[in-house]
């Protein structure tokens, strides 16, 4: 099932003086997960979701908009640069494992359809080429290896071994040059845009409304505590009230703006700075069915995390297809269908010189993002061809990709702070929860929103508990 606009679900909430237990902004992958967990542990509540767009997952949890992986520290070196320290990958790896018990939770329960429909295997690599990298890449596996989640991963420097792991990377590859690879064969490729659909099922057949076309353009608290939202169809121009105890908002780059429009004083000070990224596709079938794998590789010296190239197998509605990049772009847009004037709508005078300080503190960020915008393609071909030397520029062609929304935090020493990462912000009372930030935070969502749950009500705690064991039962 799709949820659009024209499916008349863009109905209900008409009576202005209801007051609904728990409003959800944003049709993404969070908003989604949240939805569908309350369905299960409060199936009286009642709930309305609130999406700008005509569509669920139209924004970053649309799977064009992403490279699907299940972020799950197995191949990514950007969240372990220290090859000596896996903190942040175990912590990555544990925070799926909850994902994954929660999906098959609902699986089994017969609440999500066919794992296939949203969730594919595929090997995760992470490729290392001359010595500085595999030096790296071989004290990563040497500190993984003994660690229970990754105890299957292998690693080789055979180039016989690592073709026959991902062969399209070796084909046409200069005999003798210096390459290792670790290989995880329990790796995963993830339609969040399938996910996040299905999950909203899960809370409409709990009761849950569903509005598309329809943009929350007011959020205040009334006197009696309950929060008002004034929602805007965006394509009538007609306004509505809605009243909500509760309210989560899981709108990408727009979630500061509304925590904003909230005035709650968890916010002052915080800023985002917007990325976009760009990927080249192909879809042709004799280049897609040389390579089943995600592989990652090392960011170029001085290149901020998100810069990690990744050549990715993609399957989306059963269609195969390969992604390489990402290659960075700017826009002042928030979201990728969003305004050019959404970071300006941001700027306060209490974040505008964590916002500056942010900017002169990773100059190395700057100088990356202005030579990413400045790259021709021939440029950006040579980098895919450093892992498919065969690459063929007329079998691939660029996408535009989600857009993020990067936080970034007021310090008292540092002024600002760019972060890479989530951050779940709550008011002080508990009605109020935005989610501010990027990767992993797909990936890593019902664990999130786990947190928010405890965080905002510790009242249900008790009652809640046989439920979240089902739900988290290796928890």
């Amino acid at each position: 099932m799709k949820f659009r606009r024209s499916d008349g679900i863009s109905r209900t909430v008409e009576a202005r003086e209801d007051v609904l237990d728990v409003a959800l902004i944003g049709g993404g992958i969070m908003p989604a997960t949240l939805g569908a967990m309350l369905a299960k542990l409060q199936p009286d509540w009642s709930t309305v979701l609130i999406e700008r767009l005509d569509e669920l997952a139209g924004e970053s949890s649309g799977p064009w908009n992403n490279a699907g992986t299940g972020h799950s520290g197995l191949c990514e070196p950007n969240y372990m640069p220290d090859p000596a320290d896996p903190e942040k990958a175990a912590n990555i790896g544990r925070l799926f494992r909850l994902s994954r018990q929660f999906w098959e939770a609902l699986l089994d329960d017969g609440s999500l359809p066919r794992p296939a429909s949203f969730l594919n295997p595929a090997p995760h690599l992470t490729i290392a080429f001359g010595e500085r990298d595999i030096a790296y890449l071989r004290r990563r596996y040497e500190t993984l290896r003994s660690l229970p989640l990754f105890s299957g991963m292998e690693y080789s420097e055979d180039p016989a071994t690592i073709g026959g792991w991902v062969p399209l990377i070796m084909a046409g590859r200069r005999p003798g040059e210096p390459l290792a690879a670790t290989r995880h064969p329990a790796g995963t490729d993830i339609d969040f845009g399938a996910l996040t659909t299905a999950l909203t099922e899960v809370a409409t057949g709990n009761g849950a409304q569903v509005l598309l076309g329809h943009e929350v353009t007011g959020l205040r608290r009334d006197s009696d505590g309950i929060w008002r939202l004034v929602v805007r169809d965006r394509n009538t121009g007609a306004r509505r009230v809605i009243r909500a105890r509760f309210v989560f908002a899981g709108a990408g780059g727009q979630t500061l703006r509304l925590l904003q429009k909230a005035r709650i004083p968890e916010v002052r000070g915080y800023a985002v700075f917007p990325f976009g990224a760009q990927f080249l596709r192909t879809d042709r079938p004799a280049v897609v069915d040389r390579h089943d794998a995600k592989v990652y590789g090392r960011a170029a010296l001085g290149a901020p995390p998100m810069s990690v190239p990744h050549l990715d197998k993609r399957i989306v509605e059963g269609r195969e297809a390969l992604l390489f990049g990402p290659y960075a772009t700017f826009s002042t847009r928030l979201l990728k269908y969003g305004r050019p004037t959404e970071l300006f709508a941001t700027l306060r005078w209490a974040n505008l010189p964590v916002l500056v300080a942010a900017g002169l503190q990773n100059l190395g960020l700057v100088r990356y993002l202005a030579g990413q915008l400045l790259a021709t393609r021939r440029r950006k071909f040579a980098q895919l061809r450093r892992f498919y030397p065969e690459a063929d520029p007329a079998d691939w062609y660029p996408i535009q990709a989600g857009q993020r929304a990067q936080l970034v935090l007021p310090d008292p020493h540092k002024v600002g702070v760019l972060t890479f990462g989530t951050e779940l912000v709550t008011a002080a009372d508990g009605t109020l929860a935005g989610l501010l930030g990027a990767s992993p935070g797909a990936s890593t969502a019902p664990a999130i929103m786990r947190e928010l749950l405890g965080r905002c009500f510790p009242q249900y705690t008790e009652r809640w508990e046989p439920a979240l064991c089902l739900l988290f039962p290796g928890a």
